[in-house]
């Protein structure tokens, strides 16, 4: 098996595309055309900082355009990304988590702005909405500003978009699909609006969105008035996974919007079939309109080539290989579960010094970044000072993580979360050297001293089950780097490179 540093780009550079356009997990995505260029965000869960945003000029190729919150005060859902006045919103929900170190005892849907889409954005501030998720927002007919939530739920917003000035009341029921369709709950969800002609349209998703593979859809609804009544679209669903043959399972949360060109396009998430380890990857398609004015996503196969939006310059997202001269906070390099303080750990001197946290790597709120390939490996130099633990990993959650570690004498193993048995000889020292090899869910871990020869530790694994059907958290598994205990772990060298399939 040959490996790069290189990833090949959606775009194919003969006027069409293969999906994801944006790779790894980058669910619910929210996006917003700004002039000619396009902004996408989507959910950051429990990372730091969160609300990454990223760039494009033709809805394939995207470059990281920096983030929105700095310091998440609890687990980041769905956002909704939307301009009004010239100024730029994010409307997202906070979710109670351990880790958050905000009174948040209820889903809470707060907001940030700026001047422009690539900020700064302001500190977060709470729309005073509770027991809530997944906003969308969008002006109506009378000029009123108004959030609509999960249920689906509407309320009007303060002129400056920042405050409730009424209660939430149910707004729409949905579109009810057959009982004998395998789904994992009704979930009526993520409604995000756009206009066409005299009508405004309502986009949600139901069936669920971590459950079987069939069951995550977007559904449409249409009305001339913002306050309803909602009729709904005769060819609803307009997007479904029906099979998991498909390329996508999981196909949902949709933004539609219109392109520089005037047509149009839809942006969803899907899992990469029998590949949902590397979470809900960004989706586009085409759309189509009947002569009755309702929207349709032709494209059968959307593991297949489709038609550019626009001309472009083909660019991949790199892979996130670092030396660490710098900070690359956001685009290569996000804690998992982090305290307020988490940056204050970091320092970069001779590579990335990392202040051990916790006493394993469940407690160790982990640096972690994203996998984007079905085959991959990662290594990378460590430096351990006597008292610090820090290691290599794939990491879910705090609950599920694979992976190896080194302490200056015991080279330990992690999986399914558990350090395990095993015990591979290994002469003492500072310095150690640790690959973590992932060809299509099966992980092999090698390490060597400096100078050395590579040695391959004596168990693989497989993950395939480590995703969020399995494990009822809406994450991926993704490469980090940890560090426990007293001391402070040097990092240096971290490479990310694809594989060819075995």
């Amino acid at each position: 098996m040959s490996a790069s540093l290189q990833r090949t780009p959606a775009d194919l550079g003969d006027g069409t595309f293969r999906n994801p356009i944006l790779p790894g997990d980058r669910p619910d995505p929210s996006v917003l055309r700004v002039g000619d260029a396009y902004y996408l965000t989507c959910s950051s869960f429990d990372a730091s900082p969160g609300l990454a945003l990223w760039r494009s000029e033709d809805l394939v190729s995207w470059s990281f355009a920096g983030t929105a919150l700095e310091h998440p005060l609890s687990t980041v859902f769905a956002p909704d990304l939307v301009e009004h006045g010239g100024r730029y919103f994010i409307y997202f929900p906070f979710i109670p988590s351990a880790w958050g170190d905000a009174r948040i005892d209820d889903a809470q849907v707060w907001v940030v702005h700026a001047d422009h889409p690539e900020g700064p954005w302001s500190a977060p501030v709470f729309t005073g909405i509770s027991g809530a998720i997944d906003p969308g927002h969008v002006v109506g007919e009378d000029g009123e500003r108004y959030l609509f939530v999960n249920g689906i739920r509407r309320c009007r917003l303060s002129a400056d978009g920042l405050t409730a000035v009424t209660p939430l009341e149910q707004a729409y029921d949905g579109w009810q699909y057959p009982d004998e369709w395998i789904t994992e709950s009704y979930a009526l969800e993520g409604p995000k609006f756009f206009r066409r002609g005299e009508w405004i349209y309502l986009v949600s998703a139901v069936g669920g969105t971590g459950g079987p593979a069939t069951g995550h859809m977007v559904i449409v609804a249409r009305s001339r008035s913002v306050l309803g009544p909602w009729e709904n679209a005769p060819g609803n669903p307009i997007a479904r996974t029906r099979s998991d043959d498909e390329a996508w399972w999981s196909r949902g949360h949709a933004t539609i919007l219109e392109g520089r060109d005037g047509r149009w396009w839809m942006v969803s998430h899907g899992y990469a079939r029998r590949f949902r380890t590397l979470g809900r990857q960004a989706l586009l398609e085409p759309i189509e309109w009947t002569e009755d004015g309702w929207p349709v996503a032709p494209a059968e196969d959307l593991g297949a080539p489709l038609p550019k939006p626009a001309p472009g310059r083909p660019h991949a997202v790199p892979a996130p290989s670092d030396d660490f001269a710098e900070p690359a906070w956001g685009e290569r390099w996000v804690f998992d579960d982090p305290g307020r303080d988490e940056l204050d750990r970091v320092r970069f001197d001779g590579g990335l010094v990392l202040r051990g946290k916790g006493a394993s790597p469940a407690g160790a709120s982990p640096l972690t970044t994203w996998a984007m390939d079905r085959a991959f490996e990662i290594e990378v130099e460590i430096e351990v000072p006597d008292g610090t633990e820090a290691g290599l990993l794939l990491w879910f959650n705090r609950r599920m993580f694979y992976g190896m570690s080194w302490d200056g004498r015991t080279l330990a193993s992690y999986a399914g979360g558990i350090r395990t048995h095993r015990r591979e000889q290994v002469e003492p020292g500072s310095i150690i050297q640790l690959r973590l090899v992932d060809d299509q869910h099966i992980v092999t871990g090698w390490f060597r001293r400096p100078g050395e020869e590579w040695s391959r530790h004596g168990v693989r694994y497989d993950v395939e089950g480590a995703h969020s059907a399995t494990l009822q958290d809406l994450k991926s598994l993704r490469p980090a780097l940890f560090a426990a205990g007293d001391g402070a772990a040097t990092f240096r060298g971290f490479r990310y490179r694809v594989r060819e399939a075995s």
